[in-house]
């Protein structure tokens, strides 16, 4: 498995080209954006599937096993999967669900098919890089026919940039589903904290889409209408989805670097000078924020200690305020160098899940997350990432996103929970995260002719 590449100059707009590409796309597809800096992938050549008992890696029709072993660390048998590729340059993209973390934390026993991480090594990709794109395919004679995906793309993004979109509804009610439950349920979350069962859990509402959405089209347009750490859409693994992650799980550089971003403590931001200022100034006085924060980065230094040399670990920014769409967070971000014998994949089994989607200490409070909300999350507070040959990582936080599958499409966000909390103020953080990705959804006729079945189903 070699891959083959070529460089080409590109002045047009990346993300409305890569957006044009993802829309295009006949095959499963991943489109994973780091600042301005996109990877797009379709076609896998190569998968790994992994669920509790260990990870299988398919190649056409080799099929390959690779048990967790006695120690249950399903992320080693994804590792040596991926190590058994016959190829030293590839790219890895996929998704590991929230559910990760009840085996590596051992708060809830799962299903043998229920999927842990699925990833995907791609038989065509295209890179965006500031002036420039490189095209990589398994066969030489795709980089031609990769080359004309490329230009059409760039027509289709002009074309849809000077379309008039019909008139297609698609709506989700942020402001009242689910509403009466969520407080009821972070009541008793607080009641578990003062009780000192934990000490923080992150509890979410999920709120169904009704109407068709074009997916692709409301990530660009979500897009611009945030600033996230990380941005993804894909198809991928049965799981339809974009998102505008706010932070990052964790982030392992070729050198070894790991670094990772808590944000916690949340107020509105609608882009008015005035009040944006004042709440933000709320977020540095309101103790319950402050508080929880402040716990977030204490398990932070502890998650990176365990597997960085300690002397490495530092906080490089305290406490900050970044600004993410329709919210204003108080930020963090840590780095730290890892240990010897530490690999990328213990770094983000340490940090996994984020504090900021789970709670303090996390078994205790993923075991009351599944015993309160409806169901698995899913994609929802687990990590869409990328994977390199070389040893890098990059694992981006999956909130702020609309998700489809299984013939529903729907939105979720949380709050975090402290033994201060308000049932009505942790709703309203909801609200106001549920916001950032509502106010950009973009309906399909397409989808809404040969899927009427999303409307409205929250299944």
């Amino acid at each position: 498995m070699t891959f083959h590449e070529r460089q080409l100059p590109f002045d047009r707009d990346a993300l409305a080209v890569a957006a044009a590409l993802a829309a295009s796309s006949t095959s499963e597809y991943v489109l994973y954006e780091n600042r301005g800096v996109i990877g797009w992938a379709e076609n896998p050549c190569a998968t790994v599937r992994a669920t509790s008992s260990g990870a299988v890696l398919e190649q056409g029709d080799d099929v390959s096993h690779f048990p967790a072993g006695a120690t249950g660390l399903v992320v080693d048998a994804v590792a040596r999967a991926l190590a058994a590729l016959p190829s030293a340059d590839w790219r890895a993209y996929g998704w590991a669900p929230f559910e990760l973390s009840h085996v590596i934390h051992g708060s809830q026993e799962l299903a043998r098919e229920v999927p842990v991480m699925h990833l995907a090594v791609p038989s065509r990709e295209i890179r965006f890089e500031e002036g420039s794109v490189l095209l990589r395919a398994l066969a030489p004679g795709d980089l031609d026919a990769l080359e004309l995906r490329l230009s059409e793309a760039i027509l289709d993004a002009a074309s849809e940039q000077a379309a008039v979109r019909d008139e297609v509804d698609a709506d989700a009610d942020v402001q009242e589903y689910d509403a009466e439950k969520y407080q009821a349920d972070v009541a008793l979350a607080v009641d578990e904290i003062r009780a000192g069962r934990l000490q923080k859990v992150i509890l979410s509402r999920r709120v169904p889409v009704a109407g068709p959405v074009d997916i692709p089209a409301t990530y660009l347009a979500g897009r611009r209408g945030n600033d996230p750490a990380r941005s993804f859409v894909l198809n991928l693994g049965g799981w339809q989805a974009a998102g505008f992650s706010p932070e990052i799980v964790t982030r392992v550089t070729v050198d070894g670097e790991v670094t990772t971003q808590p944000l916690a403590g949340t107020r509105a931001f609608d882009g008015d000078p005035v009040s944006d200022l004042a709440r933000r100034r709320e977020l540095y006085s309101d103790p319950k924020e402050v508080f929880e924060h402040a716990i977030s980065v204490r398990l932070s230094v502890d998650e990176m200690e365990a597997v960085c040399d300690p002397a490495t670990v530092t906080v490089d920014d305290f406490m900050i305020i970044k600004e993410r769409g329709s919210v204003q967070h108080l930020a963090s971000k840590l780095t730290g160098q890892l240990a010897v014998g530490s690999s990328p994949w213990d770094a983000l089994v340490s940090l996994f899940p984020a504090i900021t989607a789970s709670g303090i200490p996390k078994a205790p409070a993923c075991e009351l997350i599944a015993r309160l909300e409806d169901g698995p999350r899913g994609l929802y507070s687990g990590a869409v990432l990328t994977v390199d040959a070389d040893g890098g990582l990059d694992a981006a936080l999956v909130l702020r996103s609309i998700y489809r599958r299984g013939g529903a499409t729907w939105l979720r966000a949380g709050a975090g929970i402290v033994g201060d909390s308000r049932p009505e103020r942790e709703l309203e953080e909801t609200r106001e995260k549920l916001r950032s990705v509502s106010r950009h959804l973009v309906g399909s006729v397409a989808a809404a002719e040969r899927a009427p079945e999303f409307a409205a189903s929250s299944n």
